[in-house]
């Protein structure tokens, strides 16, 4: 009777950890895609603050041409921005006026 008593509990408790691993391979893979989604967000950040910076230099290379300052680089300067925004609008698509 304990033998049968100890196979049936044992049995029980099997089913209790099968559950238990099945829950946790849920929550890892949960944490897995938080953890993707948290880092893909921070590279769009960083994205974006780079654009944010060259948009800057563009709008300062624009003004010092508008205003006469300008300096031997200025036009190939602006034409660079220019181009680094373009990529950044390919892999990150249309920047807007914010």
């Amino acid at each position: 009777m304990v033998r049968i008593i100890s196979h049936i509990t044992r049995g029980v408790f099997m089913g209790f950890m099968d559950k238990v691993k099945e829950q946790a391979s849920v929550a890892a893979a949960a944490a897995k895609d938080a953890a993707q989604k948290g880092q893909a967000k921070v590279e769009e950040v960083q994205a974006k603050r780079a654009a944010d910076g060259v948009l800057r230099d563009l709008g300062f290379a624009v003004f010092l041409q508008m205003t006469n300052r300008s300096t031997p680089s200025t036009e190939a300067d602006i034409a660079a921005h220019v181009e680094t925004l373009k990529l950044y609008e390919s892999e990150h698509g249309e920047i807007e006026p914010s």
